[in-house]
């Protein structure tokens, strides 16, 4: 058989007898074993890669295959981008196993539908009701109000919310997840003139919670690596949020708390320290995307220049790191280089939004060009036609099997590409005027 032990030493054998020497002298030849093992481990590795990959069901295979050939270079467009990316969220809230008026997790290639997630359910909240803002699809609005209406009767009596899917275990409170879900309360206390008992019990607890340096530690979520999280400046726009509807309960001022401990971790370049769920020497885009949409909110909310400064060290961080073709890749080392192969498209779609929103607050238009690039990178990966659990969903890599969300089309990949999209409208309209 190829590959095994007895054929290493055959061929040592037959080198010894073929060419007449001592075989004990053939035997000590170290390299000769190496570059023997060398390839077979090379030939083991392929042949276990060719039945990982057969072993894959069709859809998965054939995605794999076609991701492997390239990103197509069809663009759909901005507009239709946004319509089927709303639809897919609306295909995603009734294909919920749980069918409880959450936004299912995922469509996986390999497994289906996930189960509903609170946490992202929370900021698609606001999604929907700024499409149903634009465009007046009644639809939408109903759609955020079942979400929200779902996300206030799994709320634990304390104001915090649990971390992961529902089905999943630790029930815990987490301090991440509850900021998140605190976004779509007080967009539906905005819409809907309700929900602001829910909303005040979790930005309450959000405040109660947070340590005297203003780094979140005693709810962690117990589906990520420990230790402190730099991203949870999302979390503290969550607060941002209440804070502009509630003006007398130090949310304002816990968030900011929140972000300047963040900005500790901050190297001079712009990279982040202790940002990423799973390894904070190559964060995820996806993190830094969290850290970045923070800061930029806070100064929003304070007009800070120390704080639009901070966001302009990351941001233009981030813009060393794009290709020309506007791909980003997934994980990045503290020179801004690449760690990773692969793109993660949630962290592209966050950090084209940040870039946008950077033009709009600097004028600088390497910002406005990094953003217009990245968006249509992640739109040229949308499918447009073919089954309806595709189109329109964002994946979680390119090409599928990546590290991030493998083989998934994911909620919270398609919100954030359906925000940059339609702030990249905006920015386009703002330009005319």
């Amino acid at each position: 058989m190829v590959g095994s032990p007895t054929l290493v030493a055959d061929f040592g054998t037959s080198c010894a007898t073929t060419t007449g020497r001592a075989s004990d002298e053939c035997l000590t030849d170290t390299s000769l074993t190496r570059d023997s093992e060398t390839i077979i481990e090379a030939v083991v590795h392929h042949i276990k890669r060719i039945k990982e990959v057969f072993a894959l069901p069709k859809p998965a295979r054939r995605e794999k295959a076609s991701d492997r050939c390239g990103v197509p270079d069809n663009d759909p467009g901005v507009d239709t981008v946004i319509e089927l990316g709303v639809r897919w969220l609306g295909l995603a809230q009734d294909c919920s196993p749980t069918r409880d008026g959450g936004v299912a997790r995922h469509f996986s290639l390999l497994t289906g539908w996930g189960s509903s997630y609170p946490e992202t359910t929370g900021y698609i909240v606001p999604t929907l009701i700024n499409y149903w803002r634009r465009t007046g699809d009644v639809t939408a609005r109903n759609r955020a109000r079942r979400m929200t209406d779902w996300l206030a009767s799994i709320q634990f009596r304390d104001g915090s919310f649990q971390g992961g899917i529902i089905g999943s275990t630790p029930v815990v409170p987490v301090t991440f997840n509850t900021g998140q879900i605190l976004l779509g309360l007080a967009a539906g206390v905005r819409e809907f003139d309700d929900y602001a008992p829910s909303m005040c019990q979790a930005a309450d607890w959000l405040v109660q919670t947070l340590d005297s340096d203003g780094c979140w530690r005693r709810h962690p979520t117990p589906f990520a690596m420990p230790g402190e999280k730099a991203y949870e400046t999302h979390a503290a726009w969550g607060l941002i949020e209440a804070a502009r509807l509630v003006t007398n309960r130090g949310y304002g001022e816990a968030a900011l708390a929140n972000v300047r401990w963040a900005l500790t971790k901050q190297h001079p370049n712009g990279w982040v320290e202790q940002c990423c769920l799973s390894d904070s020497s190559r964060p995820l885009t996806h993190t830094l995307g969290y850290f970045l949409r923070g800061v930029l909110e806070a100064y929003r909310f304070t007009r800070d220049r120390s704080l639009l400064e901070a966001a302009k060290r990351t941001g233009s961080g981030l813009l060393s790191a794009l290709e020309p073709d506007g791909r980003l890749p997934g994980r990045l080392f503290s020179n801004w280089t690449s760690a990773a192969p692969w793109v993660c498209l949630t962290g592209s779609a966050q950090v084209a939004h940040c870039w946008l929103m950077l033009f709009q607050d600097t004028g600088d238009a390497s910002f406005l060009d990094a953003a217009l690039r990245t968006n249509r990178f992640v739109r040229r990966t949308i499918k447009t036609r073919g089954p309806e659990e595709a189109v329109g969903a964002v994946k979680g890599s390119v090409p599928i099997d990546g590290e991030y969300g493998r083989f998934e089309y994911l909620n919270w990949a398609t919100k954030f590409c359906i925000d940059a999209q339609m702030l990249e409208k905006t920015v386009q309209a703002e330009a005319i005027a």
